[in-house]
């Protein structure tokens, strides 16, 4: 039952307790509504004002949803309250299998948050073993928080998580600057309650489930508590648990819907109402922290949040009476983020349970009474429903045929919950939409799939942003700050613009590109581009220590590629372009020849046209740190017609206009051995036939984890030879922490750059050892570390994200 943390998933975790303490506040600052100045009986399917935490709620007329099935007559009717509490939820498991092997029925439900993902699907028919059995086979909080495995991924994206590995996505239209109102919008959870309950109707009451069913959520609109009694179950379960800011709200009826916990975390009231003589209610809820234990503002918060849904639970609890059971599993420091501890969840779970049987007992069945009981309500197998008509609903501009094109079922096939809603995750993932949702409406004989397909609010236009920054004792350290524009769907063809800036200590550069789409498949696109860069190269003298001279180099370049997706594994590009390049040295040291003072590094500049082809194989898990999975880069170019001019001619009397051809390739192979991982890293390139001044000096060396020991891009030239094996032990994680995770590592590298004919920084191969400390945060990566190499050298480096 241990999940492993991922490490897309830990950088959105410890935002989550910040998000809920502000929408906590902010809604217990608001007022009720003037006519809700008196708690009132929950309606089904209807909103009701929270309960004042001074004034016990009274308790509501039952609904007679709740009846005794199966065992003596006369017996009392029982009501199971599941309490929300995240990952500390998983204790409710074990309640459920102490009720099971004592034979305790359990004749109606009222959860909230995760009280409502292990109610709802205990309520569908599933045992408590098979709950336990598929929540170990997956990893909840991935599946909770959207957490989408980076090789499943498109390549446009892959390659913006590595330029971007720090950024906020904003969007921005003609009512302004916008951002999602949830870090997650529930996509892949979702997809997982339909699966796990495709045997259950959407279109039908709750009170026809195995056993009646109700989920409390919050209108986020006016702070008042929804029950949700009907519709679709997997909705209902994600409206419960969409904790505000982090999640997304769940759109019911027109409502915009979130998690239940701030009204009612404990709802016994919700319960009763659905007629429950006897009510075992599951408190989950953490404890209060003692103020030695209040440290920092978010410590206040947090206490903030808890003191909020303790006043409620405690309204709740009053309602509590002699003939009712309260379990309050003993949880301690446990988390609601801690999902990898579901196993010590789920034994305190039991041992509350356990320690409360005297008193539930007195409600068990005979053995075969309860075997009828169970009989009656497990779950049933899905009857076979044919598929007569697809209806789809879009907004915005993406066209209805997208979805279409997705989706593999048909008019007339059999449904097939799962193969549908893997299709729309692929939807989902590939960033045209917000949310993408099915349902089967059935009217007799005609068996309607509706899709709905939501595209993101806050487009058209998004912006990207990203940060990276380094200091080591070899040079003067750096930035580079990144910002991008993308505006899909220009057209309904799929046209998109793409724009990129980078703005850093040693690189500006700009480039932007239109992406067509073709009407073929596969996905082929056509991409014509511009883009301008300029850079600083530093050149050292043979020992690689003296630094002789350094060059601003600018290159402008407009071409159009023709692209492959090739599947989810990567892309390739093949196309022409035009490129003008110009060198120019910042500071120059004259020498005498002679005969007079002459300047030893001119300018230059270059024009050419060429072709170039570039292959990506990306299937790494994190690009920043790896730990299983692979890398490919393959990029050849090749001038079809090239002119040196300028003083180029008095850099080297060898330099020519030859057509030349520049070669570059790398390959990376990641390994995990549960918190080891092990990586190998080969890098190569070349430049050969004519003079490339184009790319003059353009493979570079130097930099953490890139010939560690020498400063950043110390050695420049027009040949790379480099390799490097690294080792990493994820030594702990943390939860609700800016740190995530902590690791340490070494690496073995060696490599060099080569100049042809100006032997800058030439000889054998070079060697460096580094060991370092690496911190996963909400700020992106954090390098700290020291790197050895023969002859004494060394660097010590400090490192945000990344700067080469």
């Amino acid at each position: 039952m241990t999940a492993n943390v991922s490490s897309r998933w830990a950088r959105v975790r410890p935002l989550c307790t910040t998000l809920v303490a502000f929408w906590c506040c902010t809604v217990a600052a608001q007022p009720l509504p003037a006519t809700a100045t008196a708690p009132a009986p929950a309606a089904a399917g209807t909103p009701v004002a929270a309960a004042s935490a001074a004034t016990p709620a009274a308790t509501p007329a039952a609904t007679h949803d709740c009846t005794a099935d199966g065992g003596p007559a006369g017996r009392p009717s029982i009501g199971l309250v599941l309490s929300g509490g995240g990952a500390r939820g998983y204790a409710h498991l074990g309640v459920l299998k102490v009720l099971e092997e004592n034979r305790i029925p359990v004749d109606c439900i009222a959860g909230t948050s995760m009280g409502a993902v292990v109610g709802g699907l205990y309520a569908s028919g599933m045992a408590a073993d098979d709950m336990q059995k598929r929540l170990s086979e997956v990893n909840l909080a991935d599946i909770a928080f959207d957490v989408t495995d980076r090789a499943d991924l498109p390549q446009t994206s892959r390659e913006d998580e590595r330029l971007y590995i720090n950024g906020l996505t904003l969007g921005f239209g003609k009512s302004g600057v916008k951002a999602p109102v949830g870090l997650v919008q529930g996509n892949r959870l979702q997809a997982l309650l339909a699966d796990w309950t495709a045997s259950v109707p959407t279109n039908q009451p709750f009170d026809r489930l195995p056993i009646p069913y109700r989920a409390v959520a919050t209108d986020l609109q006016t702070g008042q508590m929804v029950v949700l009694d009907h519709g679709s179950l997997p909705l209902a379960i994600r409206a419960s648990m969409a904790m505000p800011g982090l999640f997304a709200p769940a759109e019911i009826n027109g409502r915009a819907l979130v998690d239940g916990g701030l009204v009612s975390n404990l709802p016994v009231d919700t319960a009763r109402q659905m007629g429950a003589n006897v009510v075992i209610a599951v408190d989950i809820g953490s404890q209060l922290r003692p103020l030695d234990a209040l440290a920092s503002p978010a410590d206040v918060m947090q206490q903030m949040v808890g003191i909020l849904i303790r006043q409620n639970v405690s309204a709740q609890r009053r309602q509590i009476t002699a003939n009712d059971v309260l379990l309050t599993p003993e949880l301690g420091s446990l988390g609601f983020t801690d999902f990898q501890n579901a196993r010590q969840a789920i034994s305190a779970g039991e041992a509350a349970a356990t320690a409360a049987l005297p008193r539930l007992k007195r409600y068990a069945l005979p053995p075969d009474e309860y075997a009828a009981y169970r009989s009656a309500h497990a779950q049933p197998l899905p009857p076979p429903v044919r598929i007569t008509r697809i209806e789809i609903k879009t907004s915005g501009g993406v066209p209805k045929r997208v979805v279409s094109d997705a989706l593999h079922v048909k008019p007339g096939d059999l449904y097939d919950p799962q193969s549908v809603s893997q299709d729309l995750l692929g939807l989902t993932t590939g960033g045209n939409f917000e949310s993408v949702t099915q349902q089967v409406v059935s009217h007799g004989n005609d068996n309607v799939l509706e899709i709905n397909a939501r595209e993101k609010y806050w487009g058209p236009n998004f912006l990207l942003f990203g940060l990276g920054m380094s200091s080591s004792s070899t040079d003067e350290g750096g930035f580079r700050l990144h910002v991008g524009y993308r505006r899909p769907w220009l057209t309904e063809s799929g046209l998109e613009f793409r724009a990129d800036t980078t703005i850093g200590s040693d690189l500006q550069s700009a480039r932007v590109e239109l992406r067509q789409p073709l009407p073929m498949a596969y996905g082929v696109y056509v991409a014509p581009y511009a883009e301008y860069q300029r850079r600083y190269a530093n050149l050292y003298d043979n020992t690689g220590d003296v630094k002789v001279t350094q060059y601003l180099m600018q290159t402008a370049r407009a071409g159009l590629d023709l692209g492959l997706p090739i599947a989810r594994l990567g892309d390739f590009r093949i196309g022409l372009g035009y490129v003008t390049g110009h060198g120019s040295p910042t500071y120059n040291l004259p020498f005498d020849d002679g005969n007079s003072q002459a300047l030893l590094w001119p300018s230059f500049t270059s024009r050419a046209l060429t072709a170039r082809a570039r292959l990506v194989i990306d299937q790494l898990d994190d690009p920043m740190f790896p730990r299983k999975g692979y890398f490919t880069e393959l990029r050849v170019e090749r001038s079809l017609v090239s002119r040196n001019g300028g003083s180029a001619q008095e850099f080297d009397d060898g330099i020519n206009d030859a057509p030349y051809t520049e070669i570059y390739g790398k390959a990376m192979i990641a390994q995990q051995f549960g918190r080891h991982s092990v990586s190998a890293t080969i890098e190569g390139g070349k430049s050969i036939g004519g003079t490339n001044l184009i790319n003059a000096f353009n493979f570079t060396l130097g930099g953490f984890q890139h010939l560690s020991a020498y400063a950043a891009d110390q050695l420049n030239g027009n040949e790379l030879a480099y390799g490097q094996i690294t080792y990493m032990n994820q030594l702990m994680t943390f939860n609700a922490s800016p740190v995530k995770a902590l690791s340490v590592g070494a690496s073995a590298e060696v490599g060099n750059v080569w100049s042809s004919g100006q032997q800058i920084g030439g000889g054998a191969l070079k060697q460096s050892y580094t060991f370092f400390t690496s911190l996963s945060t909400a700020f992106g990566p954090v390098y700290i570390g020291v790197a050895l190499a023969p002859g004494g050298r060394r660097n010590f480096y400090l490192q945000l994200g990344r700067t080469y």
